[in-house]
């Protein structure tokens, strides 16, 4: 998550025509972004760069040329100097350019990042916002010198994102509430934003009137402060942002305008007037009169980054890979576009050729001639079968009526049909058409899901005659079967009886055999999103199947037996006289050479018939009673595959817990082969990512992060984890056209919105018409920052959380800034250490570098000089360490500043202190809970509803059952799973005790604290950090203290990627109340104690939501004691007996 600052933000409503560039302004629908205002100009960003332009329009001049800036202008007080953040040597830093163009100047270097948010009012600082002090993932605001020199200085807030200063600088109009998705239209959760203004010396707050408005944007003119909404009567959030104005001193809102239009966007203040975005439009507004209008631009240049070029495709950008039958070539999709590349010999060749078209998961044919994949050249998915070398035109087949993304295309061995999946879960096969002028092929339904899944989940594989097919299935009961289906009668059976989670089938090459996977202790796991489903020992065994009645057992019992070794019989005697074979041939009759040509014909006979495709003989009737357990110790085996006759490979997964996908694909552990011939299973690979075996078993493709292997079968062996020669893969190239892949890009990412939203009526939303609305953006689109900006805004049409676009990744490896784990001050001209994060040494990755041993630095000591170079306040501190990040860099130290009694000492700089901060955060509250509570309360903290929440709920929870009460505190959790794990440990009730000689007595459960319980919330805790405090509620447990949850509790995951590596999310499942409601989804959780983090609380070292909840812990700890478990005295039967104790 970035801030809104650092996020490509947008919401729009209808579109208006009004927007700028080459030739008529009428025509054109440029997305002119972030406005801001000087004397005599404005600037705003545009293809991720810095323009001006005269206020009254005119022809824009561009200051920058970087194409990377994301966030700003702003133009100084007096307008000679602009502001911006770049992404730059591997960061995102603040600069300063001379408003009339020039050099820029770098202001910060801290890793975490810096957003440009404004000036101060004398113009020598710049206003930042970065997450790189906070103890979680929230901005705060802070001042930098705009010289560049020293430490940025917090403004005295807990948290804000956005802020205006007053005129006479004493106080500031700022947005206190970091927003994970600026266009959520018609939001109304725990995030909606108020504006508040504090005087930044007594901390007095006043706030903005609002009734749960999105207000953002503050821009304080004169006695006003002008700000942004999307207020309505109805108390909705029902828009359009419109600009309004708050008078200091009647505390009285009032509209500036009335915007029937786009939701107005960035908005900032200047000499007279403030200028806003409305969505590419720039709009100037004369603050005296209220007068808008729209300022004309035209945008002259060139533009290089959108002409189309040819560029090499990393291996980072590979979606999907296959085997040609022999193994000679692979075959990649990547870029949308098909590859196939050469084992060794040969050029890489682009099969496909189409820039702003996507062709996904290629599949060479066994015979060896075609090529099958899907593309979307029509603007619908469609199977192409393209010739192997790529010079003939494609053979076109349509999947039908409905349209859908399909997976997983799998050649039948005589490459006459093509088994398939769809989005849907379902499966199909259609025909290969012999000619391709005959009437299409139609697909025929072989079986579909029960369930939703994150993927296409069936794991398909064909006999070798091509007659039968093979899946698993979820049931009912939610676990897996293995199913036939036969492609004579059009019917599939079950092969297994549910009674045990059975997947990954597989039929052996010489088709008398099935192999599959089976667990039955993986039940827990199967859990779908319940955290209880985490950290679940799980083993899985693979069987086989005799596929027919009359079959051989492929394991028969063996017995070691002595060999009795046959006596020689004596040959016997010669004749005289012995014919040589060629005189043999010469006296041959012609009917014995008749005879001889007849046999050789025969043995050719027998040689075609041995070429011919095994016959699969499959009698389901009894079936079930002839799967065997094959002699294979039980592991996580996760997939297996089928190489040579009687030759199976198992994929091992993770030792613990469930794996993140089933099959070949996922994280392979360790590959094992297995041969029913000597019956030993072996390791041949170890950690690899992917591992594919081709037709005919002679060859294996396999990939780690070093690269892709093709590999002889047979060269794998125990003794080698490396076998092969990774692929040349820098000769794949392709075309691209930035504008072509925008628009396949935009019409794809509403195809995902179609196929993949839970709700299929997308919450009342027309897809063609939303689609239409923002369509005319695309023509001139200059930036893919652009392309994500339009792709926000128009999804948050859709008014549901978790709508996310992210842009592609591009890996770095510019150096980093180094950070020590400490904050400072400047005192005598010198850095003094002011805190150091005491982290936790034993931890992975909680290291703190300054108090590792040998280094011994102590809070006070001043930090002089770092490689050697004199350190003073003048100097960028975080200047000094650019580029230390993870390496031995030599620091001076020592208690004065005057570099008396000095030392030098070794650190390793960390390249963030998110980690650190955060345990700092943590530890310090567990102490304060300690110190309130008298040693009576725990303290637990969850960052998520995942493996880190997970982990850190069991370590600190059952380290402190001593304790009588809880204070379980998820402000700022994250989500990942929902926690019925947690609502399960913290309703346990006492039901025994027990005693034993020596010791306290213990009580039962023993994992369990039984006296009250307490959670923390805030705006902050979204998605399982929404259905946390929510089950935690509806179960009974405790009361909440805090504010109210983001209100997201709708799930994500498992979409195509996008042409050029980015992704868009559609939430696939949403949670409703049991009553059938949507109690949490855009409303959030609200508190039984609402208490807010007011800045003054904060200066002064409360926490004043932590406080409260360890207060009611208290509270009804005294009015509902824990009660203490006397054990009974134990009983005395010898009472009468005489056997008795005296």
């Amino acid at each position: 998550m970035r801030f809104r600052f650092a996020l490509v933000l947008c919401v729009v409503s209808a579109l208006i025509p009004t927007a700028f560039g080459q030739g008529s302004q009428a025509d054109q629908h440029l997305l002119l972004r972030s406005p801001s205002l000087s004397q005599d100009r404005i600037a705003f960003r545009y293809a991720d760069d810095v323009w001006t332009v005269a206020r009254q329009g005119g022809a824009a001049q561009r200051l920058t040329s970087n194409g990377n800036v994301n966030t700003g202008p702003y133009f100084s007080p007096d307008g000679s100097e602009i502001a911006y953040t770049a992404h730059l040597h591997g960061n995102d830093d603040v600069y300063i350019i001379p408003a009339m163009g020039g050099v820029p100047r770098r202001v910060t270097w801290h890793p975490a990042g810096s957003y440009v948010a404004g000036w101060s009012r004398d113009g020598k600082n710049v206003l930042i916002v970065t997450g790189g002090f906070s103890y979680r993932h929230f901005g705060r605001l802070f001042l930098v010198h705009a010289d560049g020199t020293g430490i940025p200085e917090p403004l005295p807030l807990p948290m804000g994102v956005e802020g205006s200063f007053s005129p006479d600088g004493q106080s500031i109009a700022y947005q206190p509430v970091t927003k994970w998705q600026e266009a959520w239209k018609r939001y109304v959760g725990g995030q909606t934003t108020p504006i508040w203004i504090v005087n930044l010396k007594t901390l007095d707050l006043v706030r903005v009137p609002r009734k749960n408005s999105n207000d953002s944007g503050p821009v304080w003119q004169g006695d006003a402060v002008y700000f942004l909404s999307d207020r309505s009567e109805d108390g909705k959030n029902a828009g359009p942002v419109s600009l309004y104005k708050y008078d200091v001193g009647s505390r009285q809102v009032t509209p500036v305008g009335q915007n029937k239009g786009l939701d107005i966007k960035a908005m900032q203040g200047g000499p007279g007037g403030l200028v806003y975005e409305q969505f590419g439009a720039i709009h100037l507004v004369d603050t005296s009169s209220n007068e808008d209008k729209v300022v004309p631009i035209q945008i002259d240049g060139e533009l290089p980054t959108l002409t189309p070029h040819i560029a090499t495709v990393t291996p980072d950008e590979i979606q999907n890979a296959n085997l040609s039958p022999s193994g000679a070539r692979a075959v990649f999709e990547a870029h949308g576009e098909i590859f196939t590349v050469p084992g060794e010999k040969g050029d890489t060749r682009n099969m496909t050729r189409t820039p702003g078209v996507a062709e996904r998961n290629p599949a060479w044919s066994p015979d060896g001639k075609t090529i099958a994949y899907f593309s979307d050249a029509s603007g619908e998915y469609q199977l192409y079968l393209q010739e192997q070398t790529g010079f003939k035109p494609p053979v076109v087949i349509d999947l039908g009526p409905n349209p859908s993304f399909f997976y997983g295309p799998t050649w039948s061995p005589d490459s006459k049909h093509i088994l398939y999946m769809d989005k849907h879960n379902r499966l199909w096969v259609i025909d290969v058409p012999a000619d391709p002028k005959a009437a299409a092929p139609k697909p025929v339904l072989i079986d579909q899901g029960i369930y939703g899944s994150f993927g296409p989940d069936w794991s398909a594989d064909w006999s070798p005659d091509s007659k039968w097919i093979t899946y698993h299935r979820d049931l009912v009961n939610q676990l897996r079967a293995v199913f036939l289906y036969s492609m004579e009668t059009k019917k599939s059976t079950q092969v297994t009886d549910g009674m045990s989670d059975a997947f990954s089938p597989a039929f052996d090459l010489n088709g008398k055999y099935l192999y599959f996977i089976e667990s039955t202790n993986d039940g827990p796991s199967h859990a779908g999103i319940d955290l209880s489903s985490l950290d679940r020992a799980q083993t899985t065994a693979p069987y086989v199947v005799v596929l027919a009645k009359d079959g051989a057992s492929p394991i028969p019992p063996e017995s070691d037996d002595e060999k009795i070794k046959e006596e020689k019989k004596p040959e016997p005697p010669k004749p005289v006289a012995e014919v040589s074979s060629n005189d043999k041939d010469k006296k041959k009759s012609d009917s014995d050479k008749k005879a001889e040509a007849s046999s050789d014909e025969k043995d050719k006979d027998k040689d075609k018939k041995d070429d011919k495709p095994v016959e699969t003989k499959i009698d389901l009737d009894g079936i079930g009673n002839r799967i065997l357990s094959l002699p294979i110790p039980p592991r996580n085996y996760i997939g297996v595959a089928a190489g040579k006759t009687g030759v199976l490979y198992l994929f091992e997964g993770p030792p613990v817990g469930r794996p993140t996908s089933e099959g070949p694909s996922a994280n392979i552990t360790a590959v094992w082969r297995f041969t029913l011939e000597k019956r030993e299973p072996q390791t041949v690979l170890n950690n690899v990512d992917s591992f594919t075996v081709s037709a005919d078993g002679s060859k294996i493709l396999y990939n780690r992060k070093t690269g892709w292997v093709i590999t002889p079968a047979d060269d794998l062996n125990p003794t080698n984890n490396n076998p092969g020669k990774p692929l040349n893969l820098g000769q794949m190239q392709t075309t691209i056209d930035p504008r072509a892949e925008w628009k396949q890009m935009y019409h794809e990412t509403w195809r995902i919105e179609r196929d993949f939203l839970y709700d299929p009526n997308t919450h009342g939303l027309s897809i063609p018409k939303v689609e239409a609305r923002y369509k005319p953006y695309l023509d001139n689109m200059a930036a893919r920052s652009e392309y994500t900006y339009l792709s926000n805004e128009m999804l948050g049409e859709i008014t549901i959380g978790h709508m996310f676009v992210g842009g592609p990744y591009h890996p770095e490896n510019e150096p980093k800034t180094g950070l020590l784990g400490a904050d400072y001050t400047v005192d005598h001209d010198r850095y003094k250490i002011a805190k150091i994060l005491g982290g936790q040494n034993w931890t992975p990755g909680l290291a703190s570098p300054l108090t590792l041993p040998g280094v011994y630095v102590k809070q006070g000591e001043y930090l002089l000089a770092v490689n050697g170079r004199e350190l003073h306040a003048k100097d960028n501190l975080y200047a000094a360490f650019d580029g230390t990040a993870g390496k031995q860099t030599s620091i001076r130290v020592g208690p004065n500043a005057d570099g008396k009694d000095a030392r030098d000492v070794t650190v390793v700089p960390v390249g963030d202190e998110d980690g650190l901060r955060n345990i700092d955060w943590v530890e310090g509250n567990r102490r304060k809970v300690d110190e309130l509570s008298g040693g009576k309360v725990a303290y637990v903290y969850m960052p998520n509803t995942a493996g880190a929440g997970y982990s850190n709920f069991n370590r600190y929870f059952y380290s402190q059952l001593d304790k009588q009460a809880l204070v379980l505190d998820e402000r700022w959790n994250e989500g990942g799973l929902i926690a019925d794990y947690i609502v399960d440990v913290l309703k346990r009730f006492p039901l025994s005790g027990a005693v034993e000689r020596d010791g306290k007595p213990i009580h039962d459960p023993v994992g369990a604290i039984f006296g009250p319980k307490v959670m923390l919330i805030n705006q902050g805790s979204g998605s399982g950090g929404d259905a946390n405090p929510w089950y935690f509620r509806k179960a009974g447990v405790g009361k909440l203290v805090g504010t109210r949850t983001w209100g997201g509790l709708v799930g994500i995951g498992g979409y195509p990627t996008l042409l050029d590596g980015g992704g868009v999310t559609a939430p696939r499942y949403a949670i409703y109340g049991i009553n059938g409601d949507w109690e949490v989804e855009n409303r959030g959780i609200p508190p039984d104690v609402e208490v807010e983090l007011l800045p003054r609380d904060v200066a002064d070292g409360h926490d004043k939501q932590l406080e409260e909840g360890v207060r009611l812990a208290l509270e009804e700890l005294k009015a509902n004691p824990v009660p203490e478990f006397k054990p009974p005295t134990p009983p005395n039967y010898h009472t009468n007996d005489g056997l008795g104790r005296q």
